[in-house]
């Protein structure tokens, strides 16, 4: 799709950009689209249209050499619904907004400056206005909408890289001899484009109905920053020699078997993957039970695939603090620990999730010989205290299913 008349709202602000680019830095960029003035334009000293004085330019500073694959850039276009016409500081003028917030939102997204090349869309200025309406209407914080931003950023560049890696990328290979990849792309954008909108825009809405309803269920601002939960570690074993003996697309192989396979026990059983790391995955879950049941699922199901190798799983109960999707803190990093001190195929514990785990009922207080612990989810076997770098002496427990 492209714009009826791409030139006009390029040349609007060029007169006033030359000198007010150099006191900004020249750099930087903005997201969003909307088209023409915004509520910052300027009129120019004699008080007639900047568009009017502006002269176009000779060429297209987004392409100083000319050596854009004009293919490239229809894809571009075809993904982002318009095309490049603004540079940075135009884009922010026509957002109504500063260069240096306009360059604040574009870096926490996860863009590169572009100084002033003409990169930028109307998505990019209309993006960039709406953030800044949140702001101006006092609905978030100019550093809140920063963290919108760059959390959006973050979630989607992985996606986006995901997508392409997984599937796009075989889906392009050309059917025939001399067509080339490009020629495959743009009719399968073109497809697959509306359909994985719709559906991102689906997930997203589920996860934020249960985010909020996780919120809405918290006690009270502090319970809802810092929450006790019970925070599980799972890491396969001996992951490094495997880096070295394997080929770079089995080891691939291994990571998704392994992501997909904990992604899929952890939501299933009502705990939620906070991230994947190649070989270890974090999970969190409201309750010591849930997460003392995945972490033994984990161990099963991987024990019963002849291509994984080994896992470890250390778990822990107490606050944590939650930032942009991620935990942290001691509780975070007794876990870890406790993963890594885990003999092969184990579940280690603390005593706070056996506590919790003794309370509700799931493991006995003890394992006496004359009592009927039948009734019982889990068992729980005390090992040596230890010192663990970092955060004292620990005791921790062995978790086996009952």
């Amino acid at each position: 799709m492209t714009v009826d008349d791409p030139g006009t709202p390029a040349r609007t602000y060029e007169s006033a950009s030359a000198g007010d680019a150099e006191e900004d830095g020249g750099s930087g960029g903005g997201t969003g689209t909307g088209a023409g003035a915004g509520p910052g334009a300027e009129a120019s000293p004699n008080g007639a249209d900047p568009a009017e004085a502006a002269d176009p330019p000779d060429a297209d500073p987004a392409d100083p050499d000319g050596e854009e694959d004009p293919s490239a850039l229809r894809i571009e276009e075809l993904i982002l619904g318009s095309e490049r016409q603004y540079t940075p500081f135009q884009a922010a003028r026509a957002a109504g907004v500063s260069m240096e917030l306009a360059s604040r939102f574009w870096r926490a997204m996860g863009f590169a400056d572009v100084g002033q090349a003409r990169a930028l869309t109307e998505a990019d200025v209309l993006a960039l206005r709406r953030l800044a309406g949140l702001v101006e209407a006092g609905l978030l914080s100019e550093t809140m909408a920063v963290q919108v931003a760059r959390s959006t950023g973050q979630t989607t560049a992985r996606l986006a890289d995901w997508q392409i890696d997984s599937f796009l990328e075989g889906l392009t290979e050309p059917p025939e001899p001399g067509m080339t990849r490009n020629e495959v792309t743009y009719p399968l954008v073109q497809l697959l484009l509306p359909e994985l909108e719709e559906f991102l825009v689906y997930v997203w809405r589920r996860q934020l109905a249960a985010a909020t309803g996780r919120v809405v269920q918290a006690q009270d601002d502090e319970e809802m920053v810092d929450r006790r939960q019970a925070i599980g570690f799972a890491d396969l074993v001996g992951f490094t020699r495997l880096t070295r003996r394997l080929e770079d697309d089995e080891l691939g192989e291994l990571v998704e078997a392994f992501e997909t396979t904990s992604a899929d026990l952890v939501a299933a059983h009502g705990g939620r993957l906070i991230k994947a790391l190649g070989d270890e995955i974090l999970y969190v879950a409201d309750d010591a039970g849930t997460a003392a049941e995945i972490g033994l699922r984990l161990i099963e199901t991987m024990a019963n695939d002849e291509t994984m190798p080994e896992l470890r799983v250390g778990i822990a109960f107490g606050t944590m603090t939650t930032r942009m999707g991620d935990v942290f803190g001691n509780t975070v990093n007794l876990a870890s620990r406790l993963t890594s001190i885990a003999p092969k195929d184990t579940v280690l514990v603390d005593g706070a999730v056996r506590a919790e785990l003794t309370a509700s009922g799931d493991a006995p207080e003890s394992e006496k010989e004359s009592e009927d612990l039948s009734g019982f989810r889990f068992a729980l076997q005390p090992l040596y205290q230890r010192p663990v770098r970092g955060l004292g002496v620990v005791e921790p427990w062995l978790l086996r299913r009952r």
